[in-house]
């Protein structure tokens, strides 16, 4: 029955994307920086919502990653893994749901065998008790354009612009499933990593969550030496500062949310790149409180009648074309500097 109705789903994806008018988004460079990375942001949204790890909804944004990735020239594979979470009853029972969750992995390989990888999770918010369920927190409508459609939307224009560029380090980028209600994504992909990949992984980029917080923040991983943190954290807040972009790095702990990165935890170098509200100077990790009453944490997460377009093209009009735009107007340029260190 599952698979029955992925064919439907995806025939009828398909259909539509023919239908309007938006090409498989491998074609001519765009206009201004942020373009193709907000067309596909759009275009995920609103035709893979409900992207829950081991649902036919992330089985097609897997398949049409992988497509994206392929077109581009990448060697480009899709993963799966086993994994579960606990659903809670009104009553307080619990029941064990198991899934089978997917990611895309697509990479360049560069003169060396050393390696940047960029990363992102693909699925969005799945309910994990009635009482979320019953409060729209996830599920089949939740279009998640902030929580993550706008990491993928970056990580493909990155892809786009490094796919003919010369590279000395090589790139890897990685949407993986279970990002989201602690399936670990994140753990499985490096448990599956040998010692000498984990050795010749230079940096990891994680991008989350790129819209509705008050500005970007580039914040180094705990373990990150600071030599490499002047080469990315800080290096990205110049060329933001170049182009009178606000953006900031937060000193990173273990109370952020959601908690300490695994890759960070491993001791790879890491780059966490998110729009939040941290308040300057906030030691411990939180987030400041309201701005406004309709992001009253500066967030939308899981909230499937506020991460939408709808939703956010009303109450933040511009911000996501300000924020894909601002996001590849600084990575892009930053990861040729990475890339090539040479040049």
């Amino acid at each position: 029955m599952i698979t029955t109705l992925f064919a439907l789903l995806r025939r009828h994806a398909l259909a539509a994307l023919v239908a309007g008018g938006l090409p498989f988004l491998a074609q001519a460079a765009p206009a201004a920086p942020g373009h193709f990375a907000e067309q596909q942001l759009r275009h995920i949204a609103t035709y893979f919502p409900g992207r829950m790890s081991g649902t036919p909804a992330e089985l097609m944004t897997a398949d049409y990653l992988q497509q994206q990735f392929t077109r581009l020239g990448y060697q480009s594979n899709t993963r799966q893994f086993n994994t579960g979470y606990d659903w809670l009853e009104k009553r307080g029972e619990t029941r064990r749901h198991k899934v089978t969750a997917t990611s895309v992995i697509a990479a360049r390989a560069g003169s060396v065998p050393q390696e940047i990888l960029i990363v992102t999770h693909l699925d969005t918010w799945t309910p994990l008790s009635r009482h979320e369920a019953d409060n729209n927190l996830g599920g089949l409508r939740l279009q998640g354009v902030d929580d993550n459609a706008s990491g993928l939307g970056v990580m493909l224009e990155l892809a786009q612009q490094l796919s003919n560029a010369p590279l000395h380090y090589g790139v890897r980028f990685v949407a993986l499933s279970a990002g989201e209600m602690g399936l670990h994504g994140m753990d499985d992909y490096l448990a599956r990593m040998s010692a000498q990949e984990k050795k010749n992984t230079l940096l990891v980029i994680d991008l989350n969550s790129l819209i509705v917080g008050d500005r970007l923040y580039f914040n180094s991983g705990i373990n990150t030496p600071s030599a490499v943190r002047k080469q990315t954290s800080a290096r990205a807040l110049q060329i933001a500062h170049r182009y009178g972009i606000s953006a900031a790095s937060h000193a990173m702990t273990p109370r952020d949310y959601p908690g300490v990165n695994p890759f960070d935890k491993a001791g790879i170098p890491l780059l966490d790149v998110t729009a939040a509200n941290w308040a300057l100077g906030n030691k411990d990790g939180q987030q400041q409180r309201a701005r406004t009453a309709h992001f009253p944490d500066g967030a939308v997460r899981h909230q499937t009648e506020r991460d939408n377009l709808t939703y956010l093209d009303r109450w933040l009009p511009g911000r996501i074309t300000q924020r894909t735009r601002d996001s590849v107007k600084i990575l892009q340029p930053l990861l040729t500097e990475l890339t090539n260190p040479t040049l």
